[in-house]
């Protein structure tokens, strides 16, 4: 997240759209207002990934929110192009509360085109080492049925070939035999439970690095 927002100042900033996705049933253009409007005074706009992990606290307030700032942003964010890249950036670094309890990092591993970065790359099997060794646990972007897929399920995921399509099979669930479409039953004793793994280890690691950094520099992260 930044507040060094460069074009979309004027191109996301000021525009006014109408998004009639809000209120129909039927898929079509957003429209845009002619006027434009002045950038706001009361609070500072941010922007960033449109993908982001919130603490539990943080969703609370969002949702519940003990003042108005979650429901002015959302209002101000109904006519603003790629909400998602700002909401909840400029919700967490405008309040008091929650301003500078973040960390720059969307936790996925993307791959940019070069030049001139502005689109991520296909990953596929090259690509694999590097993305697990990461240690992120999201990535993307992958072609439909690409091979990478197929390992990310065998070796990752340990997902079975009769179970293509489902969720990854949770310490809640037998895993059923060959042949079954899905679990052959919930256990219930162990409903909930997840049984972590080697994948749970290289997400602490990243996040412990990127904590420690955070504390080492001191420095805020909401500039």
């Amino acid at each position: 997240h930044s507040s060094h927002l460069g074009w979309k100042l004027n191109k996301r900033g000021k525009p006014i759209i109408i998004d009639p996705g809000l209120y129909s049933l039927n898929k079509s253009e957003i429209w845009w207002v002619i006027k434009q409007r002045a950038l706001p005074t009361s609070f500072k706009l941010y922007t960033g990934s449109a993908w982001m992990l919130l603490s539990r606290s943080f969703a609370e307030y969002v949702i519940v929110g003990w003042e108005n700032l979650p429901r002015i942003l959302l209002l101000y964010y109904t006519n603003f192009v790629s909400s998602p890249e700002g909401y909840f950036q400029t919700v967490i670094c405008n309040s008091p509360d929650f301003k500078n309890t973040t960390i720059n990092h969307d936790l996925h591993y993307i791959t940019w085109d070069t030049p001139p970065k502005q689109h991520p790359r296909s990953l596929g099997l090259k690509d694999y080492r590097k993305m697990v060794l990461s240690g992120r646990p999201f990535a993307r972007k992958f072609k439909e049925n690409d091979r990478v897929l197929e390992k990310i399920d065998r070796e990752l995921l340990k997902r079975r070939k009769w179970w293509r399509g489902g969720f990854s099979c949770g310490g809640w669930c037998n895993r059923g035999i060959a042949g079954e479409t899905g679990c052959s039953e919930l256990v219930a004793e162990k409903y909930g439970v997840l049984e972590p793994g080697v994948g749970s280890r290289r997400i602490k690691t990243l996040l412990d690095k990127m904590v420690s950094s955070i504390n080492s520099s001191n420095k805020l992260q909401c500039r």
